[in-house]
């Protein structure tokens, strides 16, 4: 049975279409979406698309939170009575995004098979496990390593909801304005990230008077989880004609361009969320004097200056790729991060935290830069490759650019998650083997110049197909 907001309707040959109604079935299944349709979209599309992306936002946005819980709280467990050895520590902190980033792949296709409304609560929800785990366990400082770890990868649920939220998303707004909303959600995402790194730290010290509450880092979500969860079982909306594009993904594997953008994907938004996880612990074991500053009885870290600055940067990454071309933007940000990781392999033996802290700085906007060029550069690389396939075979071929394209978007987001675990995993051997973050550095500065490299010889270099269009 349906239920009608508006009685409106327009006739298209002999079946009477509304156009600036919902029909909605029982669960909130709307039947009739079309945000292409201008008067649809005026009416009713454009304020019940925004209310699910609110609704989007936050749920993602206490993903992220999740998502860097057990990088936070790994930097107080020694302090705190747990046994763990630095290599453990480094795993605690990178396993979140080694199995976030292979539910990305996964949960890019759970919108369509559940509902975008549907699958929001039930993986918000499923941010209760390793909130309320994480709160339990270091509540015992005989908690077994394999537990924490267990629960650390739970924590990957927080980093599968980008793809599940960015592709419920896309089914809601005209093409016109995917980017801006795509943008907005993943911005508002990644600063969980930011704020988990600010309020974890005032949250277990605040009322300690003298010791660690460990536990309030996982009890301070679960409310909020809980709210997220209702809001988007009250608020939001399934749409049936958000489908699974099996083939679409199938197609885009076989795309080496797919493969050439993922990689460097892992440079930029692989940087950025693993320098996330990473920096607490990166501050506390070359700066102990400035891993902590008292706020009265709490304590706060600068660490979640990093995450922001990268988080509000990415934006205008898109934005500026919207202007100058994604390829160019991102060879631009990538050189960045490599001269800046250059000053910070040159200056670590100095030991000057303000100037360690103000080049991370810098590193973290250009990741945030990065990650938004990047991931503008999909659909035009894309989109272009099947022009290129019809100007030389003359067909498109079975599986169009927009189904890649879209397609692509999730993969990329997953592969280039993987950046999550291998920066922390990189950084640890290097503290481990060689007793110093610099190696690690370095082999950085030779990943960023290789991506450089790649970027130019595919997209900017001249004469090429993609850099005369200036993608």
């Amino acid at each position: 049975m349906s239920t009608q907001l508006e009685s409106e309707t327009q006739t298209i040959g002999t079946v009477a279409a509304p156009t600036t109604s919902l029909v909605m079935a029982k669960g909130r299944w709307v039947s009739n979406w079309d945000a292409e349709n201008p008067e649809f979209w005026n009416r009713i599309g454009r304020s019940t698309a925004a209310t699910n992306l609110r609704w989007s936002i936050f749920a993602e946005f206490l993903g992220f939170v999740v998502w860097q819980l057990f990088a936070i709280v790994a930097v107080y467990l020694p302090k705190a009575g747990f046994d763990y050895s630095t290599t453990q520590l480094f795993w605690l902190i990178s396993m979140p995004s080694l199995i976030g980033a292979t539910l990305r792949i996964p949960y890019t296709f759970m919108v369509a098979r559940f509902g975008g409304r549907n699958w929001t609560v039930v993986s918000a929800l499923l941010l209760l496990i390793p909130a309320g785990g994480l709160a339990l366990a270091v509540s015992d400082t005989s908690t077994p390593f394999w537990v924490m770890l267990t629960l650390a990868g739970l924590a990957g649920f927080g980093g599968g909801n980008f793809a599940s939220s960015m592709a419920n998303i896309t089914y809601f707004y005209p093409a016109s304005q995917k980017g801006w909303a795509l943008g907005l959600n993943a911005a508002g995402g990644n600063l969980g990230a930011a704020v988990a790194q600010l309020l974890v730290p005032i949250a277990i010290t605040v009322f300690a008077a003298g010791s660690l509450q460990l536990p309030m880092a996982g009890i301070i979500w679960i409310p909020l989880i809980l709210v997220a969860a209702f809001g988007a079982w009250r608020n939001m909306h399934n749409l049936s004609n958000a489908r699974s594009d099996v083939r679409g993904a199938l197609a885009c594997l076989r795309e080496k361009h797919l493969w050439i953008i993922a990689t460097l994907y892992i440079g930029t938004f692989g940087s950025f969320i693993g320098f996330s996880a990473v920096f607490p612990k990166l501050i506390a074991d070359t700066f102990t004097g400035y891993s902590a500053f008292q706020l009265g009885t709490a304590t706060i870290s600068l660490a979640f200056l990093g995450p922001l600055v990268g988080s509000l940067a990415r934006p205008f990454g898109g934005k500026l790729a919207d202007r100058f071309g994604g390829a160019r933007i991102t060879l631009g940000a990538l050189s960045v991060m490599a001269t800046v990781t250059v000053g910070l392999v040159l200056t670590l033996a100095h030991a000057n935290f303000w100037l360690f802290l103000a080049l991370f700085l810098v590193l973290f906007t250009a990741s945030g830069v990065g990650n938004g060029s990047t991931y503008r550069m999909i659909p035009a690389v894309f989109a272009l490759r099947a022009t290129m396939a019809s100007d030389t075979e003359g067909k498109t071929g079975g599986v169009g650019a927009a189904r890649k394209a879209a397609a692509a978007l999730g993969l990329v987001s997953a592969i280039g998650a993987y950046g999550g675990f291998l920066v922390p995993q990189a950084l640890g051997l290097s503290i481990s083997l060689r007793g110093s973050y610099t190696p690690a550095f370095c082999i950085f500065v030779a990943f960023y110049i290789a991506l450089m490299a790649v970027t130019w010889f595919c997209y900017v270099r001249r004469g090429t197909e993609f850099a005369n269009r200036g993608v």
